[in-house]
């Protein structure tokens, strides 16, 4: 594990960050991201350590800094610099120590609201600048303060400044709700975790003006870096676990099904109980669960189907590999048949000899758990399922792979590959980028790593830019159905056009419907949407990454003409032919 993995040691990372960025720049496929840090304290520390945990994401940060406590100005009154800088991202790091109408006890209640709407008026103000410079736009909500006027009551009298922050913290909530592109670094939470005391220091105020304690500052950083990646994509899709002392007490095969710890009758069950519970909560975030276990499978699934005091049952597994093969064997061939990648699982298992063994063979990521009362936590404070976009395909995940497994079981009994397809009766809608779908498309193009020529990243400012511009790209994006459900938005397709000359951006597919063909209707689509606009010429790229091997030769596949390779890259044009027939033969296509 790397020392910015949670749990981290703080000291340790503020001592190491010069040889910890020095050893983080020499990995291999970092994607570089426009970051704007704009000020309201001290910020010098917080860069220098967000961006490490950024680098171990893999993502490399070209910084802008406003200047210093100058959030305010750098927002409305830009001189050019920041629209200049371009950034990806725009951070507001702004604290207690920027709230400037705070209420006194002299106050009326009606003195307290004038000052509290005119607090958030100048926070949405910067808020909406920021959203209009095209970023993704993060920003903190605000601590609780270290002192309280009124005591106790100081939550409950509009003047208490406690019950101040509280409504300021729900007022900027809401706005996050609505807005697109605007995510809240939620510090009151981070500074309850920590305890005020140990998360602002007057020291470190009065001398260095740093509004967090500086030692404190690496979980500030974390919960900003958890954001940025998400919103990039880089989220994990779904938990491993073993069984034994993992998601329940005891060895099923040796103490049998009534042995095993499980349930609420008793202290000792109530940990394994609560974990159960707490994953049956992340399916529905669309969290894929699976087992890897060595065990009997039948008896293995006993812990399940006849302990009823067990939150969770069978079917909530996409994959159960309960067998005596080696864990990491099983879990290489869990991702084989989810058809995702190693890196984006994570592996609970008590015994850490299993845990090192799997961290050591394959890209899964392997938390350290030591007791089940720390699961939950392990796996929710390391934010590896953190949310920045929540659509309704992703409600649907866990229902659309178990539909996959259907699929390969029926595929089974077909000896042609082309009338195992037509059995599946497919169906696609398909059209051109539209607002109501540019959550979705945002995030299949930040999260889809194997089906992907060129790896462009795009935010949904980007999206809605070209949902916008009809004239200068050619967009689309396709849902697939077929008779064992729906698999939603799962392709998407973006191409420039400049003098009668289409340019692919990106073209990015779901794993989940590989080899279905569907790729061959997206191409048609792509031709026919040319053909309206009398273009006859298109260029496109392969740029190879560690994951899109599977797609290096598909162009040529298609029928485009490599014109150059340079380290491993491939660049390609097509003329496409007055008489072009049609690749897709398998699925029924409606445009709309």
């Amino acid at each position: 594990m790397s020392i910015l993995d949670y749990p981290f040691d703080s000291a340790l990372i503020l001592q190491k960050k010069k040889k910890l960025k020095k050893e983080l720049l020499l990995k291999e496929g970092l994607i570089e991201k426009k970051i704007a840090i704009l000020s309201g304290s001290t910020i010098g520390e917080v860069q220098n350590i967000l961006e490490l945990f950024l680098l171990n994401y893999g993502i490399k940060p070209v910084f802008y800094q406003g200047q210093y406590a100058r959030y305010y100005e750098d927002l409305m009154f830009d001189d050019g610099a920041l629209k200049d800088f371009a950034p990806d991202f725009i951070y507001i790091h702004t604290t207690a120590k920027n709230l400037e109408n705070l209420p006194l006890p002299t106050d009326s209640a009606e003195d307290v609201n004038a000052k509290l709407n005119s607090e958030f008026a100048k926070f949405k103000a910067c808020y909406e600048k920021a959203l209009g410079f095209g970023s993704i736009v993060i920003a903190n909500n605000f601590e609780k303060p270290f002192y309280r006027m009124y005591g106790n009551k100081d939550a409950v009298v509009p003047q208490g400044v406690v019950n101040y922050t509280t409504r300021l913290n729900l007022m900027i909530a809401d706005f996050a709700a609505a807005a697109d592109n605007f995510y809240v670094n939620d510090i009151d939470y981070l500074s309850t975790l920590a305890g005020l005391d140990n998360w602002f220091n007057l020291e470190s105020w009065y001398l260095y003006k740093y509004a967090v304690s500086v030692d404190r500052i690496p979980e500030l950083a974390f919960s900003l870096a958890k954001i940025i990646k998400s919103a990039l994509g880089k989220n994990k899709k779904s938990v491993i676990c073993d069984l034994d002392n993992t998601l329940w007490g005891g060895v099923i095969g040796d103490d049998g099904v009534e042995g095993i710890t499980i349930g609420n009758e008793q202290p000792a069950g109530m940990s394994y109980t609560e974990f159960q519970a707490y994953l049956k909560k992340l399916t529905g975030l669309g969290i894929m669960l699976n087992v890897c276990s060595k065990n009997e499978e039948a008896i293995a699934k006993k812990g399940f189907t006849d302990r009823k005091e067990a939150p969770l049952n069978v079917d909530d597994f996409i994959c159960f590999k309960a067998n005596w093969e080696p864990k990491h064997q099983n879990i290489a061939n869990i991702a084989k048949e989810i058809n995702i990648g190693e890196d984006s699982f994570v592996f609970i298992d008590d015994n850490p000899v299993e845990r090192d063994i799997v961290r050591n063979s394959l890209a899964v990521t392997v938390p350290e758990v030591s007791c089940p009362e720390d699961y939950i936590k392990a796996i929710d404070r390391a934010g590896f399922f953190e949310i920045t976009a929540f659509t309704k395909d992703d409600a649907k995940r866990n229902e659309m792979y178990k539909q996959n497994a259907q699929r390969a079981q029926a595929q089974a009994s077909f000896g042609d590959y082309k009338d195992y397809l037509l059995s599946l009766d497919m169906s696609s809608e398909i059209g051109a980028f539209s607002a109501a779908h540019s959550e979705r498309i945002t995030q299949l193009i930040n999260k889809t790593n194997q089906f992907n020529f060129t790896t462009r990243r795009y935010t949904q400012g980007e999206v809605d830019a070209i949902v916008a511009d009809k004239e200068n790209y050619i967009s689309a994006y396709a849902k697939l159905v077929d008779k064992f459900g729906d698999n939603g938005i799962t392709q998407l397709f973006i191409a420039s056009v400049e003098d009668k000359t289409a340019t692919i951006d990106l073209w990015v597919m779901s794993c989940r419907v590989f080899k279905r063909h569907f790729e061959f209707a997206m191409f048609d689509y792509f031709v026919k949407q040319c053909a309206a606009r009398g273009i006859a010429t298109v260029k496109a790229s392969y740029l190879p990454t560690a994951k899109n091997v599977i797609i290096k030769d598909f162009y040529e596949e298609l029928g485009l003409t490599l014109v150059k390779e340079e380290d491993g890259a491939k660049y390609y044009t097509y003329t496409i032919p007055a008489d072009y027939k049609n690749k897709n033969e398998v699925i029924k296509m409606e445009e709309v």
